[in-house]
């Protein structure tokens, strides 16, 4: 079981890894094929009135980036949501547990095993592990503390190993909501940065580099904070399904321990 355990953490780790750096690629291949798009610009390589694919583009070499973390966000996004979805199991939660419930307290234990693979998810697991546990030790000479202590201890080991699982990845979620404002502020800086230069010139100042600097700061602001926004969105709301989850798995638990008819 451990080795498989590692062998699916080492396979999601590189897939983590390689959907970060497809993310930034992708982000590049935007910005560069149709945000560069020589159709964007006139002839002085000025974007073309109204044109914001050409303005995006003079956003600078922060744009691709800010791209990629939008990408980044979203396709975690996407693999939580599925994660989260198979976690809770394919039928109704509170019918499962009430049908769970009632097979303990008659000793059916292998139906109530089979109900836990069909019912599939994180929650099932955990019953399943606190259901062969007391199948376990049902003929053992112990009292009734140390056939509760006994179940409780296999939910917990079973809770441990299943919540892990629902939280990854949301650290990557978080920290680019984190950075994709951070970029977007040094996008911004640089590109007053810029602005001013172009006021700073001796005579009548720059209107181009002083309309290329404004776009600059103002584009990476708004990707920035759209980036930022949506991650944080995301992340608020794939933790409260899993705080949900959690008190489901505790309840589901907690009733199986209450359910077991601990004299026989």
């Amino acid at each position: 079981m451990s080795n498989q355990k590692s062998s699916s953490g080492g396979l999601k780790s590189l897939f983590a890894s390689l959907a970060i750096l497809v993310a930034i690629a992708i982000g590049v291949l935007i910005y560069l094929v149709i945000l560069g798009d020589a159709g964007n610009f006139d002839a002085e390589g000025h974007p073309k009135p109204g044109n914001y694919l050409g303005m995006m583009y003079k956003g600078g070499f922060i744009v691709p980036l800010l791209m990629g973390i939008f990408l980044i966000i979203v396709i975690f996004s996407i693999e939580r949501a599925l994660t989260i979805g198979r976690a809770k199991g394919k039928g109704n939660i509170e019918v499962f547990v009430r049908t769970i419930r009632g097979m303990v307290s008659k000793n059916q234990y292998q139906e109530a095993i089979a109900e836990c693979n069909k019912q599939q998810g994180s929650l099932a697991n955990v019953v399943r592990a606190g259901v062969e546990k007391i199948q376990s030790i049902k003929d053992e000479n112990m009292d009734k503390e140390s056939r509760v202590a006994a179940i409780q201890k296999e939910i917990e080991e079973a809770t441990a190993l299943e919540l892990p699982m629902l939280s990854k990845n949301l650290v990557i979620i978080s920290t680019c909501a984190t950075i994709a404002t951070l970029w977007g502020l040094i996008g911004t800086v640089l590109g007053m940065i810029r602005s001013f230069a172009a006021l700073s010139n001796a005579g009548a100042p720059d209107t181009t580099a002083l309309a290329t600097g404004i776009s600059e700061a103002l584009i990476n602001t708004a990707l920035g904070i759209s980036g930022s926004v949506v991650g944080i969105i995301m992340y608020s709301y794939f933790s409260t399904k899993i705080d949900a989850i959690t008190y489901s798995i505790d309840e589901a638990g907690f009733t199986i321990v209450q359910s077991v008819n601990v004299n026989k």
